[in-house]
Parts: structure tokens; C-alpha cells; sequence
């Protein structure tokens, strides 16, 4: 058996880092400035032990110069020596940045400023440039200026530069297809996405005189994030999220996450107050890496349900892929996500026990969030479940805990004010107590309540039984038997059943059971499959036998108008619940025109 090694060809090579190795054209921008950086973090380092002299101010410019077809991007960090250039340009795949960090790995605080890993990062700007020059200058004394040229091939040409100052000049010859980066303000608009809260000042002017004598740093060396939360006020929080959301509505709440141990992790999620009940849900979560932005919602970081918030992630210690715009997935990651869900779940339920008037404030608008977090994460559940609250009849409102803790176990709700109106007049009669579930969320997370609590039911008010309706004591059997045979023929295929209602003024109404309702809504939501053999559910026309129509109906001997009148209020009680079909409703009009002509004749 021979043994060989395996050889890699940069003329292979370098076409999958232009085309292939990042997600985004653009990314080459972030790559660059990014690798201005870590030359800089580098000689703070050296300075800050004494191996260099001190800087007074450290400074990353980019430069587009639309009529040359050239962008510069300059660091006045570490630079490089013609042996440097070799072994770190020169080879692809060999990481300065990862050689600096082993040789101090002892300083653990500047290793988490450093960016770079793979060696990868400068080829990148083949992706939008057709050939690339390095100037640089070393920090080293008796260093000399180097200049190297490629044009993005397998050769590259390497000599003495004219630079006099240390650090690193990048300038990018940009390709014909991408013209559109020598636009200055679609430059301004790269660096804002990626760069706006790089710890190094960033200057971006057009190579013109004028511009470069009046400029200001683009980006914001201490975001917020980095901030300890006492420093921090609510106006600060406040302009911070308009700053970087855009959103010109104030958040309802936030938290501020500041962590060392057992990982760095800092950031801000804000609780976005919904203008409406049918605005979308979904957030918007930045990941960011020792500052430089990284990817938006990125599930790995932040679960699924965790997506209605908005706010900013930095991480340094999250494992990322070699383009730096994905995860990889690991243990950590899952630690990292669940240290966020949990200061989630705190947050919450702190807030309801310190400041439960506000918090019932904010329950119309987390509500959602708080629900399917609850289904889609049982841990997620049992954090928050003293949290979940509900909104009664009287504006007041109750918690699971509380309704857990009482005796009656039988929770009545109400999903539409207006057209349920006839049964939330008929419980309030029965002194019954009902809270508001209104989302579309609602019928599936009270069935988890019911899994998750087996004393508890809950039922829609239009499900309200017959059990618990009290006859009153002047009902007579005969004429409950004649108001039943009377109905029995205009009801279709509803069951009819007499009550005598405590609320008078209740003809008729239908009701269902909700179990039978709730396998009804799932049919229709899953568009019948695998239940089209389900028997059809029974409604119930529960007719109010105290009510003065309906006695006097069931004495009236002419037929015509007991039909006209029977069929009218069947026809009520079906528009009760919005269900009358269009023929229906010609019919509904018809009739009211027969009734009014019928007084009329009076």
C-alpha cells in the first residue's frame, strides 16, 4: 500500500471562496474592515505590554473612488513585513489572528476582541474586486513598506511599497459586474449593516479633499449592550431601540442580558408593542460577534418563539462556520439559547409579581408570544405558567394560578364580543364569570392547559349545557311538551330542548358542546383529512320557556302565524352565531317584511 498527500490547487481554490464561500456579496466589506481591526486589537496589545509604541488614536478608513473604480480600505494596526505577507496572504487558510491568539492565549481578555480564525477572510475581496493590492508597514523597527498585487489567479506579484506610515492599505480594482459598490451610499449602507457597532472608529468619505476634512466616525464604538444595566436609562434603551430597529413605536419592556460565566454573552431584547391585532409577529434578533453583525434570527441562538421580540445578541464565544454567517451546531449553542429562554421566562414572571398592574398592561400584546412559547417549549411552560393571566368580562383579570387554586374548575370564554353577545347576556344573568381568549393561538393553547391541568375545562359560552340552567318553578310539563313538538318541526337537525332561562329576554339559541366544536375547528383547519368520517355534531336549540313570546306561542291556535313566529326565532337564534346562509337570510327579510305586514293588519 503507497501513501501519498493530498494536495489543494489555488486555482481551484480561490473561485469557491469567490462564489461559493459567503452567503452575501457584500460580505467582502465586513471581511476586510474586520481584518483592519484585529490588526489594530493586535498592536493595543503589543503597546499595552510594552512590545510597541503607543498610539494615541486608532482608526479604520474606507475610501470610494468612483472615477478611479477603486475602494481603500486603511488601518493604522500592527502592518505586516515582506515575511508576514507571505505566510499569511500568500497562503490560504493559514490564520494570523489564530497564531496571534495562541501565542498570548493567557490574555483572555483580548482574545475575545480578535475576530479572524480561518485565513479566509481577505479572499473575499475577489468577490467583488478583479484585482487586489496590499500596502503595508510593519510596527517592527527597520521594518520595510511592502506592496502585493494579485488578480485574484494562482500568482501574485510582491515588492517594496512607497507606504510611510504603519498599518495596512487594502485597495480593491472593482470588477465590471460590480460597479454598484463605488457608490458611496451603498458602502454607507454595507458598513451600517455589518460595522455600526465596531469598536474601532470607521471613517467612509469619497477620496475627495473636502470630504475628509469634516467627517465623523459611521459606526458606535459602545453600543449599549456593553453597558452594565445599571448605567443605563430608560431613555437610552428607548432611542437605542429606534436606532436600530427603525421603529418609531416605544417597546413595551426589556432586558438586558450580561453574562461572563460560563460564556460571554451580552445584548438587549425589547418587547415590541403589536399596532394591531393582525400585524405579524415576527421579530428581529441581530447576532453579533465581538461586535460585528453577524446574521438575523438565527434559530440556533434564538428559538422559534423567541422571533416576536426584537433586540441585538453579542456572543464572542459562539462557535461560527468558516464564512461567519452561520453556527455550528454544538452543545454551547444549545447552553447559549437556554440561558436566553430562561432570562426570558424571568423576566416575565418577575414582572408579574413586582408590578402586576403593568404587566397586565403589556398581556394584549405578549400574549401571543407567551402562548406559543408555552406550546412549543415545555420548559418554557413551567417557567411561566404563574405568569399566564386572563382578561374577564369586567376588564379585571385572573391568573391560571388562581383559577388552579378555586373551586370551580370550569372556565367559560368568550372569542367574539359582539357576535356571542346573546350567551355572555345569558351567563352574566346566571352571575357566571367568563375571560376574553381571542387569538388564533387560543384553541389549541387551551387544550395544552387542559393537558397540562386535568381539573380544568374550558368552554366557549355558546357551549353553555342545559344541566345548568336552573327551570323555573311556574314551568309545567304540558306546556314545556307543547313549545318542544312545536319547535321540533323548524329546527332542522338540532335537538330541541325547553329551559326556563333566568334571562327573559332570550327566545332561542343554539349551543354545542365543545368537544364537538373543537373537533369541528380542527376538521376545518387540517381541511377534513383523516376525519371525514366523523358523524356530524348535534346542536341543541334550547328554547326559553319563561320567555313571554314563547308561552303566548304555544297557546296561539292559528298555524300561519305560529309557523311565521317559529320559524323567525329559530332563524334569530341561528343569526345569534352568525350561521344563517344566504338563502337563509332572503328568508330572515321575507319573514320580517310578513310580520310587520301582519301588525299592520291590526
Amino acid at each position: 500500500m503507497t501513501k501519498g498527500k493530498i494536495s489543494v490547487h489555488t486555482d481551484n481554490l480561490l473561485p469557491i471562496i469567490k462564489k461559493w464561500l459567503y452567503s452575501d456579496s457584500d460580505i467582502f466589506l465586513r471581511e476586510l474592515v474586520s481584518n483592519a481591526q484585529d490588526a489594530i486589537m493586535k498592536h493595543k496589545k503589543l503597546s499595552g505590554i510594552g512590545e510597541a509604541e503607543a498610539e494615541s488614536k486608532y482608526e479604520i478608513h474606507v475610501k470610494v473612488k468612483k472615477e478611479d473604480g477603486i475602494i481603500t480600505i486603511t488601518d493604522n494596526g500592527i502592518g505586516m513585513t515582506e515575511d508576514e505577507v507571505e505566510k499569511y496572504i500568500n497562503q490560504v487558510a493559514f490564520s494570523g489572528a489564530e497564531e496571534f491568539i495562541k501565542k498570548y492565549e493567557n490574555e483572555k481578555d483580548e482574545k475575545s476582541k480578535i475576530i479572524g480564525h480561518f485565513g479566509l477572510g481577505f479572499y473575499s475581496a475577489f468577490m467583488a474586486a478583479k484585482s487586489v493590492e496590499i500596502d503595508t508597514l510593519s510596527y517592527k523597527e527597520g521594518a520595510k513598506p511592502v506592496h502585493w498585487v494579485s488578480d485574484g489567479g494562482a500568482e501574485y506579484e510582491i515588492g517594496e511599497s512607497d507606504k510611510d506610515s504603519r498599518g495596512t492599505c487594502i485597495t480593491l480594482h472593482i470588477a465590471d459586474d460590480s460597479k454598484q459598490f463605488l457608490e458611496t451610499s451603498t458602502i454607507r449602507a454595507i458598513l451600517n449593516k455589518y460595522c455600526a457597532f465596531l469598536p474601532i472608529e470607521i471613517y467612509l468619505t469619497d477620496g475627495s479633499e473636502e470630504a475628509d476634512k469634516e467627517i465623523k466616525p459611521i459606526n458606535n464604538t459602545s453600543p449599549l449592550w456593553l453597558k452594565n444595566p445599571n448605567d443605563c436609562t430608560d431613555e437610552e434603551y428607548i432611542e437605542f431601540y429606534h436606532q436600530v430597529f427603525m421603529d418609531f413605536n416605544a417597546p413595551l419592556f426589556w432586558i438586558h442580558l450580561n453574562v461572563d460565566y460560563p460564556f460571554n454573552l451580552k445584548g438587549i431584547l425589547y418587547f415590541p408593542k403589536l399596532n394591531h391585532e393582525l400585524q405579524s409577529i415576527e421579530g428581529q434578533i441581530k447576532l453579533y460577534n465581538n461586535q460585528v453583525f453577524i446574521a438575523d434570527n438565527i434559530k440556533e441562538v434564538t428559538p422559534e418563539y423567541l422571533m416576536l421580540l426584537k433586540g441585538v445578541i453579542d456572543c464572542p464565544d459562539l462557535p461560527l462556520n468558516v464564512s461567519r454567517s452561520f453556527l455550528q451546531n454544538d452543545g454551547y449553542v444549545n447552553k447559549v439559547s437556554a440561558h436566553i429562554t430562561k432570562k426570558v421566562a424571568d423576566k416575565l414572571t418577575g414582572l408579574c409579581k413586582t408590578d402586576n398592574e403593568k404587566y397586565t398592561q403589556y398581556w394584549d400584546d405578549i400574549n401571543p408570544f407567551v402562548k406559543y412559547g408555552c406550546m412549543r417549549d415545555e420548559k418554557f411552560y413551567d417557567r411561566v405558567k404563574d405568569a399566564i393571566i386572563f382578561k374577564k368580562d369586567d376588564n379585571s383579570y385572573v391568573s391560571l394560578k388562581d383559577i388552579n387554586e378555586g373551586e370551580d374548575k370550569i372556565v367559560y370564554y368568550i372569542t367574539d364580543s359582539d357576535a356571542q353577545a346573546q350567551y355572555v347576556s345569558l351567563l352574566k344573568s346566571e352571575n357566571i364569570s367568563m375571560v376574553y381568549l381571542n387569538t388564533n393561538i387560543d384553541n389549541h393553547f387551551i387544550s395544552l392547559l387542559e393537558y397540562k391541568n386535568p381539573e380544568l375545562k374550558f368552554k366557549r359560552v355558546d357551549s353553555y349545557v342545559s344541566e345548568s340552567i336552573k327551570e323555573s318553578e311556574d314551568n309545567n310539563a304540558d306546556n314545556t311538551s307543547a313549545i318542544k313538538s312545536l319547535f321540533e318541526k323548524y329546527a332542522g337537525d338540532a335537538k330541541v330542548d325547553v329551559q326556563a332561562l333566568k334571562a327573559k329576554n332570550v327566545t332561542a339559541m343554539f349551543t354545542i358542546s365543545e368537544e364537538a366544536r373543537r373537533m369541528e375547528e380542527m376538521a376545518k383547519m387540517y381541511g377534513n383529512m383523516g376525519m371525514m368520517n366523523l358523524p356530524k355534531q348535534e346542536e341543541t336549540l334550547v328554547v326559553n320557556s319563561s320567555n313571554a313570546l314563547v308561552s303566548k306561542l304555544a297557546e296561539r291556535e292559528d298555524d300561519s302565524i305560529k309557523e311565521l313566529i317559529c320559524s323567525q326565532i329559530v332563524a334569530m337564534a341561528k343569526l345569534s352565531r352568525s350561521s344563517l346562509t344566504g338563502d337563509e337570510k332572503t328568508e330572515f327579510l321575507d319573514r320580517s317584511a310578513a310580520i310587520l305586514e301582519k301588525l299592520l293588519e291590526k
